[in-house]
């Protein structure tokens, strides 16, 4: 994003009686980002070739900010989205799942941010505790109106599955290589899963009662 002058209102007036300042507000004015990038290509190849970490952190760090979020910067964002992924004991998933998904959102012109929860050793896994808590600290930092709660170890195949959120609900991941590109059953909600901000809150987010795997997404898919 460009950020215009402060001192651009004071700027005299031009022969043709338009100021400087409208001018120069003319000039960097930056328009919205179109609701389908026309850039995208469809079917993508998905690199799951594992990188240090530090190697993937050099590969964006000229066009992420701080905390792994993302503006574009030709246009302005359509879409603010919060990508929330519980995290644990997943060293040789997390690079690849980075590279992967910070390709796709910059391609998809979106103003996202990554947040990766980790949960401590100790206990059994908890996988809807860590996507409340990430809602949470999210929110702390940017009014997201889309949170998508993603798996680590799912990664899209197609850019036109576009991580944003519609009006109602919206389960990602129908179609995922391990199960044949159907699904298990018709009321599945896990992997990556997109909702609003309001849709969220209304359903008091997931359930923490769930220990273990799986459970609270069935638990979200009925609420």
């Amino acid at each position: 994003m460009v950020k215009s002058n402060d001192n651009l209102i004071d700027q005299p007036a031009s022969k043709d009686g338009i100021s400087s300042a409208e001018n120069l507000s003319d000039k960097f004015t930056i328009t919205s980002c179109p609701p389908i990038p026309s850039n995208l290509d469809g079917p993508i190849d998905v690199d799951v070739a594992f990188e240090p970490l530090s190697v993937v952190e050099k590969r964006f760090a000229d066009k992420l900010q701080p905390g792994g979020q993302y503006v574009p910067p030709d246009c302005t964002a359509r879409n603010r989205v919060a990508i929330i992924v519980p995290y644990r004991d997943r060293e040789q998933h997390l690079p690849i799942f980075l590279k992967n998904i910070h390709s796709l959102l910059m391609k998809q012109q979106l103003e996202y941010g990554v947040y990766i929860v980790e949960q401590t050793a100790g206990s059994s896994f908890n996988r809807a505790a860590l996507m409340n808590i990430g809602f949470v600290e999210a929110m702390k930092q940017k009014n997201w109106e889309c949170m998508v709660f993603h798996d680590i170890d799912l990664l899209p195949m197609d850019d036109r599955n576009l991580y944003t959120c519609p009006d109602q609900p919206r389960h990602m991941s129908v179609a995922v290589d391990t199960f044949g590109f159907k699904l298990p059953y018709s009321t599945i909600f896990g992997g990556v899963s997109a909702m609003t901000e309001k849709q969220f809150r209304m359903v008091n987010g997931f359930s923490n009662s769930f220990w273990g795997w799986g459970g609270e997404d069935d638990d979200m898919s009925n609420r």
